[in-house]
């Protein structure tokens, strides 16, 4: 009994999935190369010696990142800070007026009480210290697995560490904060009570 010839698509049919019996069972891989070299396929009748055949496995599919999970901040002691900026240096005083129609000499000369008192409140209630211990202008070189919330690269950043570079500013690290206490039922939304002379 002859076989028909089958058509182009089941040809292509064929050859696909004959392309996967062939890469995940011996057996058929090696009728088929006997094939190629000419040899006649062997009877279906004759027994062939069991082959455990290897199960193909599924690919792991490779591991999600992890999303970057946010926390809200919460905004107390926030404005905490902008009160003792303004208690202390007349900090939103400062930046709500309008300076345009004062003289370089007159911004100055306000500028200069803001920087004392908002100065003096940095150095109360806020240990600084420089995130590089480097000086600035200094040639640094950055390796791969750097702490991007440390170090910024700005210029010209093409491809991957290590990078060389000039440290333009040494950054600055809180390493202790002595925030007041706040007690209970203060409103710290309030920044800068209103004052009425009497």
């Amino acid at each position: 009994m002859s076989v028909p010839t089958p058509s182009i698509f089941e040809r292509f049919f064929l050859a696909f999935s004959a392309f996967g019996r062939t890469l995940f069972s011996s057996r058929f891989a090696t009728g088929v190369a006997g094939l190629r070299q000419g040899e006649a396929p062997a009877p279906a009748s004759q027994p062939s010696p069991a082959v455990a055949e290897p199960v193909p496995v599924a690919p792991v599919p490779a591991a999600a990142p992890q999303p970057v999970m946010l926390r809200e901040a919460t905004p107390d002691a926030a404005l905490q800070l902008l009160g003792l900026l303004q208690q202390d240096g007349r900090f939103i005083d400062f930046l709500q007026e309008d300076v345009a129609a004062y003289s370089d000499a007159d911004i100055g000369a306000a500028a200069r009480i803001v920087h004392d008192g908002c100065r003096k409140v940095l150095r109360n209630h806020f240990e600084l210290a420089p995130v590089r211990s480097e000086n600035e202008g200094s040639r640094l070189t950055i390796q791969a697995g750097f702490d991007p919330n440390a170090l910024r690269l700005t210029g010209n950043v093409v491809g991957s560490a290590p990078f060389t570079g000039t440290l333009v500013h040494r950054g600055w690290r809180v390493t202790e904060v002595r925030l007041p206490k706040l007690a209970d039922g203060h409103d710290v939304s309030v920044v800068a009570a209103a004052e009425v002379e009497l």
